[in-house]
C-alpha cells in the first residue's frame, strides 16, 4: 500500500445514491404493488415521512405514518413485505465508486461515511462488504440528526479529528453539499464518477492514472 500525499485528511462518502446505485426499479414496482393505493400518493407519503424515519423512528413507526398518510390499511405481513423490498431496494452499490473507494483505500486515504439512514438499513451496512475499508461510519439514526443540519458537520469533524479545509465531503444533494461548505469542508456535489474522480485528482487523493 502507498501512502497519500495530500492535503487531504480524510474523505467523507454520502452513501445513497453515490456509494449507492438509485433506489432500486424492481423493488420500487413492488412496494407500490404491495402499498395498493395510487403510486403518487403512496411515494408522496413515503418521502414526506423519510426524514423522521432517518431520525431515528422505528420501521414498524414510519410504516404506520406512511399508512396513515397515504390512506392504506395494511396487516403486519403487508408491512414486513414493503420493509424487505424497501431496505434491498438500496443496497445495490455502484461499481465505478466503489472501485474509487478501493483506489483511495490502496493509497492509505482516510475514508469515513456520512449518511441520512434509517436504523434498518443502517444496521445492513454496518455489515457491507463495500463499506470494510471505511474507518468510521456516521448514520443519522444514531446522531438523531440529519443533513443538512450543521450540528451533524461539527459531529463528524469532532471525531475525525480533522480540520474542515483538510475533510473532503462528497454528497449528490446540493442542499448537503452547500450546509458542507459553510462549514469550511471541502465538499463536491456528486453527479457521476468521472466528475468525482477529477475533483479527487485535484484535491492530490488520486493520481490521474
Amino acid at each position: 500500500m502507498s501512502s497519500v500525499r495530500s492535503e487531504c485528511a480524510a474523505v467523507v462518502f454520502d452513501y445513497g445514491e453515490v456509494l449507492s446505485r438509485p433506489q432500486d426499479e424492481a423493488h420500487r414496482a413492488a412496494m407500490e404493488r404491495l402499498a395498493g393505493v395510487p403510486a403518487d400518493r403512496f411515494w408522496n407519503a413515503y418521502w414526506g415521512e423519510r426524514r423522521a424515519y432517518d431520525g431515528g423512528l422505528t420501521a414498524a413507526e414510519y410504516w404506520g405514518r406512511v399508512a396513515e398518510r397515504s390512506g392504506a390499511s395494511w396487516d403486519t405481513a403487508r408491512v414486513q413485505a414493503l420493509w424487505a423490498s424497501d431496505v434491498a431496494s438500496w443496497l445495490s452499490t455502484d461499481p465505478q465508486v466503489t472501485a474509487l473507494v478501493g483506489s483511495l483505500a490502496e493509497r492509505g486515504v482516510r475514508l469515513a461515511l456520512l449518511s441520512n439512514a434509517p436504523s434498518d438499513i443502517a444496521g445492513a451496512l454496518r455489515h457491507s462488504p463495500v463499506l470494510s475499508p471505511f474507518a468510521s461510519a456516521f448514520f443519522s439514526c444514531d446522531l438523531r440528526l440529519c443533513k443538512p443540519d450543521p450540528a451533524v458537520y461539527r459531529h463528524v469533524l469532532d471525531e475525525l479529528g480533522t480540520e474542515p479545509a483538510r475533510t473532503v465531503f462528497i454528497d449528490d444533494r446540493e442542499e448537503n453539499v452547500l450546509a458542507a461548505k459553510r462549514e469550511g469542508i471541502d465538499a463536491h456535489h456528486y453527479e457521476g464518477p468521472e466528475g468525482l474522480r477529477s475533483f479527487l485528482v485535484e484535491r492530490g487523493a488520486l493520481t490521474d492514472a
